[in-house]
């Protein structure tokens, strides 16, 4: 009996010693926001979380960053009901941001385009940038608005890469699942782009390339159960690697890619650090371009981008894929180097016109199958 509680003893030890060595990760957690409650920048959140490792914190990221550098004020605004917000709800961030004294503020998404509409026409002092977004107007035809500045970005490139920049690795059974119920045409771009660059570099190889293309799960670009068992079966099913496009649903393509031992893509930004499956990101400049456009306002150049749809590429030095991460090892950062060239100088255009049902899209290279 004493010999039996010993080893109970030592395994209970030894479990101990194991859980104190590996630890939970931790959850993403909120920055302080300013103590008198003021601010001169602010910033409305899409849905999801602030820090979603994805675009919200990408655009927060450029916001804290002119403020930081130039002696201002940052503050961020959540929507009520999270996911489930609404345009009076949107619209009642944007006012409290007005309120808390801000002359610039950047909304996330192209879910925000009714309240903005509302938020300019209401407080016409206030410039507003639109972050996926676009020119808006005083009703269907009524004048611009020009104390709006819709900001988007040409997401097929980047989408583009990093499809070609995967086939080039060698996988040929890919995978995308994209956020917005396939209603968001930032994500739309970023899969088509996607699709197209493994048909380029399929083309180069003489593979025959599978892709499973769903929006099933990823209407609120959130993280769930559902969306992690359909990526697991996709894994367990064969495809090797899954571009995970839409905000905190990365988080559940990374967790169903670690226990089938895949891979995966990111979006927006330089996701590698926050999973080792992660092989390449299709990223666009949110940071820097929420800089520049924040920097349009203080430099008293507004009217270059009020009131205008300003859409920024790989000729903006606006999208591409992370070199300083780099770890694809059959295809080279001079590789890259050399399509991102071809692409700025036009010898490769990379398509921007989506089809609303990517099951009709015909490569010669690249078989998409719907998952509905």
């Amino acid at each position: 009996m004493k010999k039996y509680l010993a080893i109970m003893l030592v395994l209970v030890m030894a479990l101990a010693a194991f859980a104190g060595c590996t630890k939970k990760p931790a959850e993403p957690t909120e920055p302080d926001q300013p103590a008198d409650g003021t601010a001169d920048i602010a910033f409305v959140t899409d849905v999801g979380q602030l820090m979603d490792k994805s675009f919200n914190q990408g655009t927060w990221e450029g916001c804290e960053k002119y403020a930081k550098d130039n002696g201002k004020v940052a503050k961020y605004y959540q929507p009520a009901n999270g996911e489930n917000a609404t345009d009076a709800d949107r619209f009642e961030a944007m006012k409290a941001a007005v309120d808390s004294g801000a002359k610039i503020v950047v909304a996330a998404g192209f879910m925000q385009a009714n309240a903005l509409t509302q938020a300019a026409k209401t407080y016409p002092d206030v410039k507003f940038v639109f972050i996926d977004g676009w020119a808006l107007t005083d009703g269907e035809n009524g004048p611009v608005l020009d104390n709006v500045a819709g900001i988007a970005y040409k997401e097929e490139q980047a989408g583009y890469f990093a499809g070609y920049a995967v086939v080039m690795e060698g996988f040929t059974k890919l995978g995308f699942c994209g956020g917005g119920g396939g209603t968001n045409p930032a994500c739309c771009r970023y899969g088509y782009g996607f699709v197209q660059g493994a048909e380029a570099a399929a083309a180069v190889k003489g593979a025959d390339v599978e892709v499973k293309y769903s929006w099933q799960y990823g209407e609120s670009f959130s993280a769930s159960p559902e969306l992690q068992a359909m990526a697991a079966g996709w894994y367990e099913d064969g495809t090797e690697i899954i571009f995970a496009c839409g905000g905190s649903m990365f988080s559940s393509i990374t967790a169903a890619a670690s226990a089938n031992d895949k891979k995966v893509v990111g979006v927006d930004v330089d996701q590698s650090p926050e999973s080792s499956t992660v092989v390449t990101s299709a990223m666009k400049g949110l940071s820097n371009s929420v800089v520049w456009a924040i920097s349009k306002f203080y430099e008293d150049k507004w009217a270059e981008i009020g009131g205008q749809n300003v859409s920024l590429g790989v000729a903006d030095d606006a999208v591409g894929l992370p070199t300083e991460t780099w770890s694809l090892q059959n295809w080279t950062v001079d590789e890259y180097n050399t399509l991102l060239a071809s692409v700025k100088d036009g010898t490769v255009t990379v398509d921007a016109n989506y089809p609303e049902d990517m099951s009709t899209y015909q490569g010669e290279h690249v078989t998409v199958t719907v998952v509905k």
